[in-house]
């Protein structure tokens, strides 16, 4: 009796659950599921099982939660106006020129390619120029023209096209990515999808990952459910031979390591794919973004403030955002060491000097990675203990004002866990 129960524990892990493919719990549960969101049926994009189990699968097939999830959804669609968002809204012209990334050519199985092309993507100027509602609005707009196009590939191969594959070029991602404001952006984007899109991903390639890569996906990994971040294969050198494994040549631009071009011949397929770049500050409709910091301070005349940050691997980066009320402010920062045999105390290392920043006319963002391994080595070698970057503001050089300044410092780690690379 219990080599049978685990037999058949085995064959119900082993259902894709999906249509033509559950187990008898799934089957179960899709019964269930469907009874129970009857009233609301007609309203749903998709009225099929194949669109009902993708809510199943995203819960685990709890059928309470995938109800949940779905009326979420529903109220999502109806406050976004997402059915008539593709006929009746066009994003403003600043995004559609300067957003990167597009559709182009399907996969060996005939599901939509997507591409986010991040280098020349300018987040700043892009929060500078349009509303964050705008932004995300274009997002669903994208998402749902992918679902067209699925439909599309469904009726012309016969057979049922409900996900995409993204190839994520990170070539050129830089600091200018991890901009605070810009990485929330990034993570509602992402929370949206995964909330209203569930199993919309077949998979996701990613392409000339940066050593700041892995910082970058440790901000944005925690939206991601676990099922979505086992879907992103890291391809390293042989990229282009990999992506030819799922894509024929004549699907994929000659840039990208395929035969595809535009009909003028250029092997960046243009006409389909956007490449962005930076924004002309003549989009820009406001100076600043407003952000949430963490800490405020008053710095009396002539004294500064130290914040302290402790550093436990060599790669973290550093990041610091701040602004100040009325005047400018001095800024630095430092690295705090032991002393040796003939100097007993604690040294300062000067690695951003003291300078004074107009900071009450425009926030002021920066970052520092400590990359350079000798330094942790010698200060741990020295002291036994861990280095601490110093940020420091100086209102010294004020004899008669004091400041007002509200900042947020995060240290951000190298590693943790990132997605392995997979041999595909």
């Amino acid at each position: 009796m219990h080599k049978s129960r685990v037999h058949y524990s085995l064959i119900t892990a082993s259902m894709s659950g999906r249509v033509g493919d559950l187990s008898p719990k799934q089957g179960e549960a899709l019964a269930q599921f469907r009874e129970r969101i009857d009233d609301v049926f007609d309203q749903l994009p998709i009225q099929n099982d194949h669109y009902l189990l993708r809510w199943l699968r995203a819960r685990s097939f709890n059928v309470p939660k995938a109800e949940s999830m779905l009326r979420k959804n529903l109220e999502f669609r109806k406050h976004m106006k997402v059915d008539k968002i593709i006929d009746n809204w066009r994003p403003p012209e600043v995004i559609e020129r300067y957003v990167s990334g597009g559709l182009c050519g399907y996969d060996r199985e005939g599901s939509p390619i997507w591409y986010d092309i991040i280098g020349p993507l300018d987040p700043k100027g892009l929060l500078l120029s349009a509303s964050k509602q705008d932004c995300l609005r274009t997002k669903v707009r994208d998402a749902e023209l992918l679902r067209k196009e699925c439909e599309k590939q469904t009726e012309k191969l016969g057979k049922y096209i409900e996900s995409i594959t993204i190839i994520y070029d990170c070539e050129g991602l830089g600091m200018k990515h991890l901009w605070k404001p810009a990485v929330e952006m990034y993570g509602e984007v992402l929370t949206m999808f995964e909330e209203n899109y569930p199993e919309s991903l077949k998979r996701l390639f990613l392409i000339k990952a940066p050593k700041l890569f892995p910082i970058a996906y440790n901000l944005i990994k925690h939206f991601l459910r676990e099922e979505t971040r086992q879907k992103i294969i890291i391809l390293g050198a042989n990229w282009k031979e990999v992506l030819r494994n799922y894509i024929d040549a004549d699907q994929l631009p000659v840039a990208y390591g395929g035969s595809r071009t535009d009909p003028d011949g250029n092997p960046y397929c243009k006409t389909m794919l956007n490449y962005g770049g930076v924004v002309p500050k003549s989009y820009y409709v406001r100076e600043s973004i407003k952000v949430q910091y963490d800490q405020s301070i008053t710095i009396g005349r002539g004294s500064f403030h130290q914040v302290e940050n402790e550093v436990l691997f060599p790669n973290c980066l550093l990041r610091w955002q701040f602004v100040s009320e009325g005047s400018d402010i001095g800024f630095g920062l430092f690295l705090k060491t032991k002393g040796n045999d003939t100097n007993k105390g604690e040294a300062m290392q000067e690695i951003l000097p003291v300078q004074r920043y107009n900071s009450h006319l425009v926030p002021e963002d920066g970052s520092y990675t400590c990359e350079d391994p000798g330094i942790y080595e010698f200060v741990l070698y020295l002291s036994e203990s861990l280095p601490l970057d110093v940020i420091r503001f100086d209102n010294t050089y004020s004899v008669i004002h004091s400041k007002k300044i509200s900042f947020t410092v995060d240290v951000l780690l190298p590693e943790g866990n990132i997605v392995p690379k997979k041999q595909a």
